[in-house]
């Protein structure tokens, strides 16, 4: 008996940790981020807000570092930068880590300036957490299904733009950005 009510306890958290999903299209395929509106809510509350405005599509992954991260979502295709809604607060101490296909929101250094730009781990990035690196970077979900494009993403070639290092030479553009029902 104990064991049934430890199992069933078990799904119910899983059930209950279940959260919005958001369906991205690229030039260079399809992913899908499950968010954790729990652990997480200012910011998931934050990035949905570009995903039904639309304003996410159009936009480039500007910097890909192979063996770290994918950051998209702030630049179009010709690195201008697109406009914003005001910062959110930090929630990097939620208790979700920088592993492998996690997303979480780029910032400045100053801990509470992250608007639209979002990262998305290709391995574990534990320096990223707030434990080792205060004040951390806000985790506020995880990729789902085709985590494989943003692996491939990661082996594309860069260059730099201006400014800016690390920009993947064939632009990867997000043609869409569905929240799934």
């Amino acid at each position: 008996m104990r064991k049934l009510a430890i199992a069933s306890l078990a799904l119910f958290s899983t059930i209950a940790l279940a959260g919005p999903k958001v369906e991205f299209e690229t030039t260079v395929g399809a992913f899908t981020v499950e968010l954790n509106e729990q652990r997480a809510p200012l910011t998931v509350k934050n990035f949905l807000r570009y995903v039904e405005d639309g304003s996410y599509v159009g936009t480039q992954f500007h910097r890909i570092i192979p063996g770290f991260m994918a950051q998209g979502g702030g630049f179009d295709k010709n690195m201008s930068m697109k406009p914003t809604y005001a910062p959110v607060k930090n929630e990097a101490s939620n208790g979700l880590k920088n592993k492998t296909g996690t997303i979480a929101m780029a910032r400045t250094n100053d801990p509470h300036s992250a608007t639209r730009q979002f990262f998305i781990n290709l391995v574990d990035n534990g320096f990223l957490d707030p434990d080792q690196r205060p004040p951390g970077y806000a985790v506020f979900g995880k990729v789902t299904k085709g985590f494989g494009v943003i692996q491939a993403m990661g082996q594309k070639p860069t260059h730099t733009v201006g400014r800016y290092r690390d920009v993947p030479v064939e632009p990867i553009i997000i043609t869409k950005a569905t929240l799934l029902p």
